[in-house]
């Protein structure tokens, strides 16, 4: 298992539950990019505080 959790999240499929069948804590759908649809995206926090997301498949971001 990697050092941070969120590592081991699958890319596709529901990721609600833990390799043991208990609750992992992560949400039941996986945030995609609006633009191309990958669910790998990164949450990235601004100098005010608020919250972005970029995709690392194709850069766009958004909030």
């Amino acid at each position: 298992m990697g050092a941070f959790p969120w590592q081991n999240r699958r890319p596709e499929g529901d990721g609600a539950t833990s390799p043991n069948g208990g609750d992992s804590g992560m949400p039941s759908s996986i945030l995609r990019c609006p633009s191309c649809g990958s669910g790998e995206v990164a949450q990235v926090l601004g100098d005010n505080g608020g919250v972005s997301y970029v995709c690392t498949a194709c850069g766009h971001s958004w909030s």
